[in-house]
């Protein structure tokens, strides 16, 4: 019992240091190429996609993370873990087509709540590419980051499996 416990919670160590190493990766990369501060990423971040999208992806990152560090660390039950995994890396992309549907949405029902006059159009334009940008920016980050995790999923499995002669 005692063992398992100091497994689980090697296992819990070993992913929130790769999440926060990645996140840590991901947040100076990013400052590098918009040469901004890193506060004003996040900011950028929060404005963009929302809280909702952020918490939702931070959540299925972690889980698929620490379903990676137990096939990495186990040799028993790594089929759950790598099921599991999958699961939580295809909920990502899920999130984000669901989330850019969400911003399309938004964007057509605020246009169709407004009447279109000179002096309008100007707002509503900004109006629509703000809620646009939650529709495609999910959609950018969301996709490519399943996918990755995916991958990494499926190649750590498949290296950790005994090869055929």
């Amino acid at each position: 019992m005692r063992s398992q416990v100091m497994q689980m919670v090697g296992t819990v160590s070993r992913s929130a240091n790769y999440v926060f190493g990645g996140a840590v990766i991901a947040l100076a990369i990013a400052v590098a190429i918009s040469a901004v501060g890193p506060m004003d990423v996040l900011s950028w971040l929060h404005g963009t996609v929302g809280m909702a999208f952020i918490l939702l992806f931070s959540v299925l990152a972690i889980v698929t993370i620490f379903c990676w560090t137990n096939i990495l660390t186990r040799s028993v039950h790594t089929e759950f873990w790598l099921e599991a995994g999958l699961h939580a890396a295809s909920g990502i992309a899920t999130a984000a087509l669901t989330f850019t549907l969400l911003g399309i949405s938004l964007g057509i029902g605020v246009l169709a709540e407004q009447t279109l006059t000179p002096e309008s159009v100007q707002p509503i334009i900004s109006d629509l590419t703000h809620r646009f940008s939650l529709a495609f920016f999910t959609t950018v980050i969301g996709l490519p980051v399943s996918a990755a995790l995916r991958a990494l999923l499926l190649i750590t499995y498949a290296q950790k499996q005994p090869t055929q002669s």
